[in-house]
């Protein structure tokens, strides 16, 4: 693989389409490195050349496999099946991945950017026009760029190869054959490149509006934060999994023995990100006040915290959206409905019933721990009553209690039975607050079919997912609507907070202030009480909220609604060392087929299996595979159990 990559042809230039910051075409079909470097503009375009590679592997949520890969989505055979509409992390979910041509494979991929970051760096201290300062922005920003990619690799292979410059083309096969590194060796490096960027990286509010692609300072201290997480995490701090694994010389490439002062350097590391964060113009969006009700303008402020055009104040990195995007599988098909039927959108992509009940209650509580809120009734039917929920629940009229007094988030995010979903700005003559009908034969949004088949786009467990789309287009004409330049949030505010509450959690013996202040920030845009008062004065176990363990379970639980659909559950489950414990388990939904109250909701016994092919093999899943070829030509070791 070593050579495969190291003797690969320069990529110069990178298409790709609807990328304005990559648009970009070459002056002569053939140019040599050392014309390229001596000119600025070329240089420029070398540079924005690997954004676009990693925006094509990273921003794509059809081979990102860690926005499908995960327990979060259930969806229909037809499009599990598709050769259209291939998304990747569907078949990893379901433990398809192998090692010959792997789902998601970012080996290659990432080793050839690389190779082209180190020509860079090797090369531009030669372009004569440009300024010192930009030259020394544009190499820390590559440096940047070189860490991003090394840790995404540690994400998906653990230990890796380090390549601090390119080698000559002519060497022997042999010298080319460079050993993956311990992964202590490669988080320091990591740490190091990332150190050495932020000397010359400018904060985003002294960048040009045209690199809002780029690195800027919150982020560098955000990325490093997350490395040293990962680094004290699970699986990378004390995994016995992984304790004999060795190169082919003997050498381990793991500790087995674990480090608790790792956590340490992660939370200085996260209590940094958040100080240079708060010195800028990085923030959570909150603020909405022209809605009729306080929880339809938190509502408001979730959704908005979720769209970007290079404009979003708490994304500290962001990507353009490639290839398909959530909307074309998530937007509802609202068949016979002529005002909002959207004919590219396939409404089979479906949030599943576990993170539809990893969602809060009003009080900020998992729906088991809240004394207020009757978990053994959430599959009963009921109503509500309270005008604090017009435009959100129909009041007084038949909802399953699952689906009542829930908090602002999963409002904010999921739609099913008997929900409202706002799918359009309301007029004096149309009302586009369009209520959620999801039984047979009811039109347009239950199945018309009498059987789930696999050959047709259905939504089979009955919920569909709001995240990541935005109520004020229509349904109808929704892709028209899209200007083509959002984005992709890469790293948000959001998360820095809650790296911040994990890493001093696990540091401390008993949390305090330094674990409950920042994950309150979370709390409060998403409106619910502080974690202390939510668990003090609603819960059924008040003292959780005052251990370690009690409140590592609640950390975690806020990362999985915080960043529900987001692609983070499917790594922070490996991290975490949980995934073999989670990822086996059957997907469940309502019977889309009843055409009652009663048959929709199963008698009110509760939730049907509605997909049953998860798999999670440890310790063999928690890093993917190197492609068999690779592993062939490299001599490298392959990951455990492949």
């Amino acid at each position: 693989m070593m050579k495969k990559y190291l003797l690969s042809i320069l990529c110069v230039i990178f298409l790709f389409p609807g990328c304005d910051y990559l648009d970009m075409v070459p002056e002569k079909d053939i140019e040599t490195v050392e014309s390229i470097f001596e000119q600025r503009a070329k240089v420029e375009v070398w540079w924005k050349g690997l954004y676009s590679e990693l925006n094509n592997v990273f921003a794509s949520i059809a081979t990102n496999t860690s926005y499908m890969g995960a327990d979060e989505f259930v969806t229909c055979q037809a499009l599990y099946n598709s050769s259209l509409y291939q998304l990747d992390g569907l078949k990893v979910a379901d433990g398809q991945q192998m090692s010959q041509n792997p789902y998601g494979a970012i080996w290659y991929k990432m080793y050839t950017i690389i190779r082209n970051s180190n020509t860079f760096l090797e090369n531009i201290d030669r372009t004569y026009n440009m300024t010192e300062e930009d030259r020394n922005w544009w190499k820390a920003d590559v440096k940047a760029v070189k860490a991003f990619i090394y840790f995404e690799l540690m994400r998906h292979y653990g230990p890796i190869c380090l390549v601090p410059q390119n080698m000559p083309v002519d060497l022997d096969v042999k010298e080319y054959q460079l050993p993956r590194q311990p992964v202590d060796s490669c988080f320091k490096e990591i740490i190091s490149l990332l150190d050495e960027a932020m000397k010359y990286v400018p904060m985003h509010s002294q960048r040009l509006s045209n690199y809002g692609h780029t690195f800027c300072l919150e982020a560098l201290y955000a990325l490093k934060a997350k490395v040293l997480l990962y680094a004290a995490s699970p699986l990378f701090n004390g995994n016995a999994f992984y304790s004999d694994f060795k190169n082919k010389n003997g050498e381990l490439l793991f500790n087995s023995s674990y480090d608790r002062n790792k956590w340490l350097l992660a939370a200085e590391a996260a209590d940094k990100a958040a100080a240079i964060c708060a010195s800028g113009d990085r923030e959570m969006f909150s603020g909405q006040s022209t809605k009729k009700t306080k929880l339809l303008n938190k509502m408001y402020d979730l959704e908005t915290s979720m769209f970007s055009r290079f404009n979003n104040q708490e994304y500290l990195l962001e990507w353009k959206y490639v290839d398909f995007r959530f909307h074309d599988f998530t937007l509802p098909r609202l068949m016979g409905d002529d005002k909002n039927f959207e004919t590219n959108s396939l409404g089979c992509l479906s949030p599943s019933m576990k993170m539809v009940e990893m969602y809060y209650t009003e009080h900020g509580l998992p729906i088991d721990a809240d004394n207020t809120w009757s978990y053994a009734n959430r599959y009963k039917l009921g109503a509500e009553s309270s005008q604090l929920y017009e435009d959100v629940i129909p009041l007084n009229t038949t909802v399953v209690n699952l689906h009542l007094r829930r908090e602002p988030r999963f409002y904010a995010h999921i739609a099913g039975d008997r929900m409202y979903w706002q799918r359009g700005t309301n007029t004096l003559w149309d009302n586009y607050n369009l209520l959620v009908e999801a039984h047979k034969n009811e039109k347009p949004w239950g199945t018309q079919s009498d059987f789930i088949v696999s050959n047709t786009w259905q939504n089979i467990s009955g919920y569909w997912l709001k995240k990541h789309l935005f109520s004020w287009y229509t349904t109808q004409g929704y892709s028209t609507n899209l200007q083509g330049n959002e984005t992709v949030a890469i790293i948000r505010l959001a998360e820095v907070f809650l790296m911040q509450a994990e890493a001093w959690n696990e540091y401390l013996e008993q949390p305090d202030s330094r674990v409950y202040d920042p994950l309150d920030k979370v709390r409060e845009r998403a409106g619910i009480p502080p974690v202390r008062e939510a668990w003090k004065t609603y819960s059924n176990n008040p003292a959780k909220v005052d251990s370690k363990i009690g409140m590592r379970e609640i950390i975690r639980q806020e990362y999985n609604v915080e960043f529900a659909f987001e692609g983070h559950r499917y790594w922070n489950l490996r991290r975490w060392l949980i995934a073999h414990q989670t990822m086996n388990e059957k997907q469940y939904g309502w019977n889309i087929l009843g055409t009652s109250f009663q048959a929709f909701y199963n008698n009110e016994n509760g939730p049907i299996v509605v997909w049953s092919k998860n798999k999670f093999v440890a310790p063999r899943d928690y890093f993917d595979p190197l492609d068999a070829e690779e592993i062939l030509i490299s001599g490298m070791v392959q990951n455990p159990g492949w």
